[in-house]
């Protein structure tokens, strides 16, 4: 019998879900495209349709359709097999591992809680016609599988404790511990469940019903939620971004829900989760605004018109032009949030708003401008301050000199005077933007080492506990040197992958040998980020040279290596 593996690979090719994230052209019998998994302006990441896999020759990614969900949508292994199964219509049910990790509890309690809250959500007709009130239909509800919790303490954990112990349930951020024992962590709640990008729950954020603070209360960080990687709702807009090549982010679960009934179904949240201003989260997975311009540059800002909102649309822009986006802001009316705005006027008024957003910047100049109310020495200054750091992050020379110009026009201030100011920030800021390429940089290249890393340990580990092994698991061993100890809590959830993965194989050997090129590559590419760096701070020519000689023969050996894969 075919593992799911091989059944989702006859079912879905290379191109096709490539394609499904990228725009692909024709190169010969393979295809090419700007690499999604790094900044570059020639295409350099190429698919071969032949033999079902990818690569970059700029970054050094590559791998087959499950490499790609797993590195383009920030999962893990098991949530790339989900995505991808549920896509080609293979069911998984007898695929689960023998013995089921921390994490997958974790996942699974997360869905039973779910069922939990949605259930006492139909039995209470009180909450259920507040919701209706706010303008969410049936439908939506259900979609967004809206549940609610009672003002009781211990509700929950008398319901999830006979199939989960209490520690596993604490783990997953559901209940609390005192010295009187455990209670809900979520009491009087409208819960709102979370989902990474394939759909599975992984935290929730409860809104009080009636007066109490806080007004909304969120998961904390467990093992399977970082709140600097998901957005609420992503699961849901992550196909319509794409296919509108624009993002709308709003603020609350309102906002969001009521969007996507208004038809903007490409629309996300940043309630419960926290913005990351790297497209890589420390934890080397993808992060929330990192996944979003992925799918699409383009993205509105659309949040409330309070000083709470103006203080969240100005991070949010800065992080999201400094990762290269187009950044537009819906401009709100005053003390109306888009729920209200969708709730109380209708989709047409929320379609107008979007259609009439304004680039960042000059949404920023014109509100510079009304406040300061003439006064063009406190115009000057504030220009500087709030408004010339927007310019300094944007990628093009192009686009700086247009705003420069359209600053000058608006303001009156000469565009040399506006320059001459430029220039200063973009010097303050240097060294700090450097840093931050320098550190997305090794956290690429550091994803890809312990992807490849964690492929071939599992493999170790799956022919190790087998009968038969079919390769020298030993020799793997032997080569990692000390990498177990780095993965040894993942130590099921790898044979799992590797189990699946590579069951039918029958090129195990060659695969192994091509992975261990690549863990060489990678090694390559972490000493050459090493020696840049270095080279960036060479304290005298001589010193600066020596690097350089050192840079060129990393490369030489980098270069060799992709000329031997060619020839294979």
């Amino acid at each position: 019998m075919f593992s799911p593996v091989q059944q989702i690979k006859e079912r879905l090719s290379i191109e096709e879900v490539v394609s499904s994230y990228i725009k692909l052209d024709k190169a010969g019998a393979n295809l090419k495209a700007k690499c999604p998994f790094h900044n570059e302006k020639t295409p350099s990441f190429f698919v071969s349709p032949d033999r079902g896999t990818y690569y970059c020759f700029g970054c050094g990614a590559s791998g087959d359709i499950f490499t790609f969900v797993e590195e383009f949508e920030g999962l893990d292994f098991k949530g790339a097999l989900k995505l991808l199964a549920d896509r080609a219509g293979i069911p998984l049910e007898h695929y689960n591992p023998k013995e089921e990790s921390e994490k997958e509890k974790s996942y699974r309690i997360m869905e039973e809680a779910t069922l939990y809250f949605c259930n006492n959500l139909t039995q209470n007709k009180e909450v259920l016609n507040y919701l209706k009130t706010r303008g969410l239909n049936e439908k939506s509800v259900k979609d967004f599988r809206i549940g609610f919790t009672p003002n009781e303490w211990r509700n929950l954990y008398e319901y999830l404790k006979p199939n989960f112990s209490d520690l596993e349930i604490e783990r997953a951020g559901l209940i609390k511990k005192t010295g009187k024992g455990y209670y809900d962590r979520f009491r009087n709640r409208i819960m709102f469940p979370m989902a990474d990008s394939s759909g599975r729950i992984i935290a929730f954020s409860g809104r009080i019903i009636g007066e109490g603070e806080p007004k909304y209360l969120n998961s904390p960080e467990t093992p399977i939620f970082s709140k600097n990687v998901v957005l609420y709702g992503i699961d849901k807009a992550k196909d319509a971004i794409r296919k509108n090549n624009f993002s709308v982010l709003v603020e609350g679960q309102m906002d969001l829900i009521l969007s996507h009934q208004a038809g903007y179904r490409n629309t996300v949240a940043t309630s419960g989760t926290a913005l990351s201003d790297s497209t890589v989260s420390k934890e080397n997975v993808v992060s929330n605004l990192g996944l979003v311009r992925r799918l699409s540059p383009n993205i509105v800002l659309a949040f409330d018109a309070d000083r709470a909102g103006a203080n969240a649309t100005i991070r949010a822009g800065r992080i999201a032009l400094s990762l290269g986006m187009d950044v537009k802001v819906v401009d709100m009316p005053e003390d109306v949030d888009p729920a209200d705005l969708i709730g109380k006027t209708g989709a047409d008024a929320w379609r107008e708003a979007i259609k009439n957003s304004r680039h960042i910047i000059e949404f920023l100049l014109l509100k510079v401008l009304k406040s300061c109310e003439g006064d063009m020495r406190k115009a000057g200054r504030e220009i500087k301050e709030k408004i010339l750091p927007f310019v300094n992050a944007l990628q093009s020379s192009i686009e700086k000199t247009f705003f420069i110009k359209k600053i000058s026009d608006s303001s009156g201030i000469s565009e040399s005077a506006l320059q001459d100011d430029l220039k200063k920030i973009e010097r303050e800021l240097k060294y700090e933007k450097e840093e931050i390429e320098e550190a997305k940089e090794t956290l690429g290249v550091t994803y890809r080492k312990d992807y490849i890393e964690q492929k071939l340990l599992g493999v170790a580990l799956w022919q190790k506990s087998i009968a038969k092994p079919v390769i020298d698991f030993e020799t793997i061993f032997k080569k990692l040197g000390g990498v177990y100890k780095k993965y040894e809590d993942r130590k099921e959830d790898l044979i799992f992958e590797a189990e699946v993965f590579y069951i039918d194989n029958e090129d195990l050997e060659n695969d192994i040998r091509e992975m261990f090129l690549n863990l060489e590559e990678e090694n390559i590419n972490e000493k050459l980020s090493k020696k840049m760096s270095d080279l960036r701070q060479a304290q005298n020519e001589e010193s600066g040279k020596k690097i350089l000689q050192e840079i060129n023969e990393l490369n030489k050996k980098k270069e060799d290596i992709k000329n031997n894969r060619l020839k294979r």
